[in-house]
C-alpha cells in the first residue's frame, strides 16, 4: 500500500487523488501495452441491485473497445465503449458508486481501495512471468498443471488456435496469436467443446467414419449470442482435420438482429457450410427433430422453454447453463428447521437455485435421460458456472423408477412449498400436432 505521512488535510486530499490516478494511469498504459487482462468494479455503494461490474477489452468491426457487464441481482446488462470513452467511464465510476476496483494485467495486480470518508489506498502485488509459471505456446494462458510441471509445453486443446472462426470473431489476431483478453474465453470454448464431446461418446454420436449418405447431425443453440460456442460446436462435429468430421446442419437461435446478422457475415467468410443464424425466441421457436441442444445463460424460465424444446425434439444432448433463477424463490415457504439459514438473502438465493436446477435434473431423468449437474468452468473465468447436461438413455427408462422420480419431484416441492416449475408444467402440456 502506498501510505505516506502527511502533515494537513489537503495534504491527504491531494495523495487520494494522486493513488487514483495512479490507478487510472496503470489501467491506460496496461491497454496501450497489450498486457491488459480485466477489470472489476465492486463494493457499489447507493447502487440499487448493482452488484460489480466486469470489464474486459474487446475489438468490434477492428476497433478496440472496453466491454461493461453491469451484473445485477436479477440481471445483466452489457455495454461496450471505444477505449478513451472507456477510461472516462471507469474514472467517473471509482468512489461513486464503486468503492474497490481490481485491475488485472499481464504483470501485477493492482487493488483501489476507496473508504466511506474517501480515503484511498493502492495495493499492488506482483504476478509471476511466462517463464515463472511455465506459460503455453502462442500467448496460451497456462494451465494448474503446465504451472506445476515448470516448463512450456503446449496443451492439446479441442479447437486449435489454428482454426478460422476464432479469427473472424476476434479470439486470435491477424498473426494467429491469442488475443490476451481472449484468453479466458478460448479456454471456455475448449472447456466447452470437452464436455460436449464426452456427450456425443455417450449418446452414441457422431461415432467413427460416417457413410457417404449419413444423414447431417441436428444442432440448435437457443442464445447463440456472439457465436462463440456455436461455431466451436459445428467445427468440432463437421472438421474433417483432427475431430469428428460428420455432416452437421446447426442453427443458432438468437434475439438480436445485429449479432444475427454478424455471425452469419463470419460463417459465410469462413466457408462453414451448414452454420446459419436466425432471429428467435426460444419460447416462440419449435425445431425440428434435434440430436443435439445447446442453451447458454438462458435467463429464468428460458431455461425451462429451451429444455423443454429439447425434450420434444427428442434431442439426443442436452447442454444448459442456466441463470437469473426468479421464479421459485417467490414461491418458497421455508421450512422451520432452514429458517436460521436462509434468513440471509445470499443464502436463500443459492438455495433457490439449488431446488431449481436439481428440480429439472429430476423432470428431465424422468423423461428418459440421465442428468448432471455440474461446475462448467472455474469462477475466476465465469460467474456462470453451472451446467445441466443431459444424454437420452438408449434404454426405455422403467415405469417403477419414473413413478420413483416423480414422487422425489412432488416430495420437493410439497418441503418448500413450491406451487408450480416452469419446465413441470411445460412438460405436461400436450404436444402440438405434427
Amino acid at each position: 500500500m502506498d501510505d505516506v505521512p502527511l502533515s494537513s488535510p489537503d495534504a491527504d486530499a491531494l495523495a487520494d487523488l494522486a493513488r487514483r490516478a495512479r490507478f487510472v494511469e496503470a489501467l491506460a498504459q496496461s491497454l496501450a501495452a497489450g498486457d491488459f487482462r480485466r477489470l472489476v468494479l465492486a463494493k457499489p455503494r447507493g447502487a440499487g441491485d448493482l452488484l460489480r461490474v466486469s470489464v474486459k477489452r474487446v475489438d468490434l468491426r477492428g476497433v478496440p473497445h472496453l466491454q461493461f457487464l453491469a451484473q445485477h441481482r436479477t440481471r445483466e446488462l452489457t455495454t461496450n465503449l471505444p477505449l478513451a470513452e472507456g477510461l472516462a467511464q471507469v474514472d467517473a465510476q471509482l468512489g461513486a458508486p464503486f468503492q474497490h476496483a481490481h485491475l488485472f494485467t499481464a504483470a501485477e495486480e493492482l487493488q483501489l481501495l476507496i473508504s466511506k470518508r474517501g480515503k484511498v489506498a493502492l495495493r499492488r502485488s506482483r504476478i509471476a512471468a511466462p517463464d515463472e509459471a511455465g506459460a503455453g505456446a502462442q500467448g496460451e494462458p497456462p494451465d494448474g498443471d503446465d504451472a506445476a510441471a515448470g516448463h512450456a509445453r503446449r496443451k492439446h486443446r479441442l479447437v486449435p488456435l489454428e482454426a478460422p472462426f476464432l479469427r473472424a470473431l476476434g479470439v486470435v489476431d491477424a498473426g494467429g496469436a491469442l488475443v490476451p483478453a481472449m484468453a479466458r474465453k478460448w479456454k471456455q470454448i475448449n472447456k466447452f467443446v470437452e464436455v460436449l464431446d464426452h456427450a456425443l461418446d455417450e449418446a452414441g454420436l457422431a461415432q467413427g467414419e460416417p457413410a457417404a449418405d449419413a444423414a447431417p447431425l441436428q444442432v440448435v443453440d437457443f442464445g447463440a449470442g456472439k457465436g462463440y460456442l456455436t461455431f466451436a460446436t459445428h467445427h468440432h462435429l463437421s472438421h474433417r482435420g483432427g475431430s469428428r468430421g460428420w455432416p452437421v446442419h446447426t442453427l443458432g437461435v438468437e434475439l438480436r438482429p445485429e449479432l444475427v446478422r454478424l455471425c452469419n457475415e463470419a460463417a459465410a467468410a469462413c466457408g462453414m457450410a451448414g452454420l446459419h443464424f436466425e432471429c428467435g425466441d426460444v419460447s416462440r421457436v419449435t425445431p425440428a427433430p434435434v440430436d443435439v441442444m445447446i442453451a447458454l445463460h438462458a435467463c429464468d424460465t428460458a431455461t425451462d422453454h429451451a429444455l423443454h424444446a429439447g425434450i420434444r425434439a427428442g434431442a439426443a444432448v442436452i447442454l444448459s447453463s442456466p441463470c437469473c433463477h426468479k421464479q421459485i424463490r417467490p414461491q418458497m415457504s421455508l421450512p422451520t428447521v432452514l429458517r436460521p439459514l436462509l434468513r440471509h438473502g445470499i443464502h436463500l438465493g443459492q438455495e433457490a437455485e439449488m431446488v431449481t436446477d436439481s428440480l429439472r435434473a429430476l423432470l428431465l431423468e424422468a423423461h428418459g435421460y440421465d442428468a448432471q449437474v455440474f461446475e462448467f468452468i472455474s469462477l475466476e473465468h465465469t460467474s456462470k458456472n453451472k451446467m445441466i447436461l443431459a444424454v437420452r438413455r438408449r434404454q426405455p427408462l422403467p415405469a417403477p423408477r419414473q413413478r420413483a422420480l416423480l414422487a422425489q419431484i412432488a416430495e420437493i416441492k410439497a418441503f418448500y412449498g413450491i406451487r408450480e416449475h416452469a419446465l413441470e408444467t411445460l412438460l405436461a402440456e400436450p404436444a402440438p400436432a405434427a
